[in-house]
């Protein structure tokens, strides 16, 4: 148990908190995303995932040390910290001063966990969600995860894994990964269901780690379009837990790990209160029978001139 809840063992031996706390965020002053983190530390979270492209390393990092010092941590070893290289550094030559320059900016000795953000690449240069269509270039996954590994060798990642892999993706990786990756967050919630995906991960023992647990449209922002189902309310109304604890209690009960994020300290506690109860199967038939529809196709990695066509390609066919 971390801080409280239940943990997961990866395939590299180490263990990884279920629930963990999303660290990208709309602009907002440096005090107040490193306040939210403190809160977020003192709730219970251990887990916190954060990403080069997020510009928040540094906030996190500065969050950590304050919340060493109030002594709401004994040691950065009750927290598990992961961060993603983006596609401007997906180039083997390029990782490993990425993880480097996360670790910098996080003020930490290693990362618990560093993925692969998307199978893409993009040109060399800022890290940036904003970028032009020439900029998209072709993917080698071997020489990218060659890279990966060394991070791990070296020490400065306790584990590796990926985000955003189909199965497809995960067997290209697997056929020539000296070290199997040991998670892959992807797009999961109640509306979409990821069962192959799942299956596969589980037959292979990756972790599946969900961002969007709540079905908010978009990497980032969006409407929950979830939490408007009637179905669920359903669920939640005879449990007597809000939407947002029974849309996370479900992935816990498929074995997923969840990536939260609400800077409102009320429901910071409520996505950690999901461990004392159960779905019954009747509240599983239902939402088993929830539309699926995915909420982020990817759209900005598809180009005529780039390795990815249409968002089928992106995706191969596993939409």
């Amino acid at each position: 148990m971390a801080g409280g809840i239940p943990e997961v063992v990866l395939n590299s031996g180490f263990k990884m908190p279920v629930i963990g706390f999303g660290t990208a965020a709309m602009p907002m002053a440096s005090d107040e995303l490193e306040s939210n983190f403190v809160n977020a530390i003192e709730a219970g979270y251990r887990h916190f995932d954060a990403a080069r492209v997020y510009g928040t390393e540094q906030n996190l990092g500065r969050a950590i040390k304050e919340a060493l010092r109030r002594g709401l941590i004994k040691g950065r070893e009750e927290l598990f910290i992961t961060s993603k290289l983006w596609c401007t550094h997906a180039h083997h030559d390029l990782v490993l001063p990425a993880i480097k320059e996360s670790l910098s900016n996080l003020g930490l000795e290693y990362i618990d966990l560093y993925l692969i953000h998307w199978p893409v690449r993009l040109k060399h240069k800022e890290p940036s969600f904003y970028f032009e269509k020439s900029d998209l270039i072709p993917f080698e996954v071997g020489p990218t995860w060659e890279a990966m590994e060394e991070c791990q060798k070296l020490g400065l990642t306790k584990s590796i894994g990926v985000s955003n892999f189909t199965c497809k993706k995960l067997t290209d990786l697997l056929a020539v990964a000296r070290i199997p990756p040991a998670v892959n967050q992807v797009e999961m919630n109640v509306g979409w269901q990821q069962r192959k995906l799942k299956d596969f991960c589980k037959d292979k023992c990756i972790v599946l780690c969900a961002w969007s647990p709540l079905g908010g449209i978009g990497a980032l922002f969006g409407s929950y379009r979830i939490l408007d189902n009637p179905i669920l309310d359903q669920v939640a109304q005879a449990r007597g837990k809000s939407k947002g604890q029974v849309a996370l209690r479900w992935l816990y009960e498929q074995g997923v790990v969840s990536i939260t994020k609400s800077f409102n300290k009320q429901r910071m506690i409520q996505s950690l209160q999901i461990f004392d109860w159960e779905l019954s199967a009747d509240d599983l038939r239902k939402i088993d029978e929830f539309p699926h529809k995915k909420g982020d196709y990817g759209e900005i990695f598809v180009g005529p001139d780039g390795q990815y066509k249409t968002v089928e390609e992106l995706w191969d066919g596993e939409m």
